[in-house]
């Protein structure tokens, strides 16, 4: 049987499974078919998974028959665990699992947000005017403030914000806030979480390299480094998220815009559950030590590389014997 031809014959069983799956909330008149029918239907998409893989249909298929099998196994053998038990196993084990899936989101995602600020550091130490193409004086003058060594014993803050927990909450607002508008602007498309990514990455560029260049460098990086680890990786997570949704409405595939939407948004949102949990991780690392000036640089320096590779591990190593 041709790939057309099999596809136009279960579209519809597919379909119904799919609104099944995400009406588990609902009244039993209002689903697709009946709970009672669900085990010999989940059987028969097996089956189908299994005859797509036989006859080598194509990968965006396969693709898709896994993706649907795999939810309805998670729902037909879904255990009854206390809710931290849930919560612990999904930042422990599933979330790793879930970021490596979406790993070509990611990838872009890293380089439109890293590419900026790598080419505004280099560009800046030559060119030094240039900053002002992308900073108002105002926030340049801000910046030069805020870590002149010679001002100030905590640095990456103004002096009137006199407490370390006023400084929490401040960071984490402002940052939820960038993950939370880089993730929605996939909705446009894409084009608002393309644009976020390069907007954040342009001015975290023009400051590091214009500090940098200043010779600012232990009271900037001494700061930065500490909590980069989450709070670059959270942006850039928010960026893959982000991004899933614009791939989404572009190229739904077989799918109708507003199924591919929902399906990729159930996705982008757990990637956020993470984003969220790594920006409130930053933000409390930022106010109690990052400011700190009395730390040795070199100290700030090896703590910020150890949570690099700490955070590098969590990504690689978990579940990965599964999948391989």
């Amino acid at each position: 049987m041709r790939q057309t031809n099999f596809v136009e014959r279960h579209r519809k069983e597919w379909d119904e499974m799919r609104e099944f799956l995400a009406s588990s909330k609902r009244t039993a008149d209002s689903r697709p078919f009946a709970g009672a029918d669900f085990p010999a239907r989940y059987r028969r998409l097996c089956q189908q998974l299994s005859v797509a893989e036989s006859r080598g249909y194509s990968r965006g298929l396969h693709q898709e028959l896994h993706d649907l099998v795999l939810r309805a196994h998670q729902q037909l053998y879904a255990e009854r665990v206390a809710p931290w038990r849930a919560i612990a196993r999904f930042l422990l084990l599933e979330y790793p699992q879930l970021v490596r899936s979406q790993w070509r989101y990611l990838a872009v995602s890293f380089a439109l947000f890293t590419a900026p600020i790598l080419i505004l550091i280099a560009t800046i130490q030559y060119h030094p005017d240039f900053v002002h193409t992308i900073l108002d004086p105002d926030e340049i003058a801000t910046m030069e403030f805020m870590y002149n060594p010679e001002l100030q014993d905590r640095v990456g803050r103004q002096r009137e914000a006199d407490t370390d927990f006023k400084m929490f909450t401040f960071y984490i607002r402002n940052n939820t806030s960038i993950g939370f508008q880089t993730f929605v602007g996939g909705i446009l498309f894409g084009i608002g979480t393309v644009f976020f990514l390069l907007f954040n990455g342009l001015t975290i560029g023009a400051i590091a390299g214009h500090l940098t260049h200043l010779g600012y460098t232990e009271t900037f990086w001494g700061f930065v480094s500490g909590h980069s680890a989450f709070e670059l990786t959270a942006i850039m997570l928010s960026g893959a998220a982000g991004l899933l949704l614009g791939h989404a409405l572009i190229a739904p595939g077989a799918r109708s815009r507003r199924l591919a939407l929902r399906e990729s948004a159930a996705v982008g949102v757990k990637l956020m559950y993470g984003a969220t949990a790594l920006f409130l991780a930053a933000a409390f690392v930022e106010a109690y030590w990052s400011s700190l000036a009395t730390i040795p640089v070199i100290v700030k320096y090896g703590v910020g590389g150890l949570l690099w590779i700490l955070v590098g591990a969590y990504f690689l190593i978990p579940g990965s014997r599964r999948e391989s």
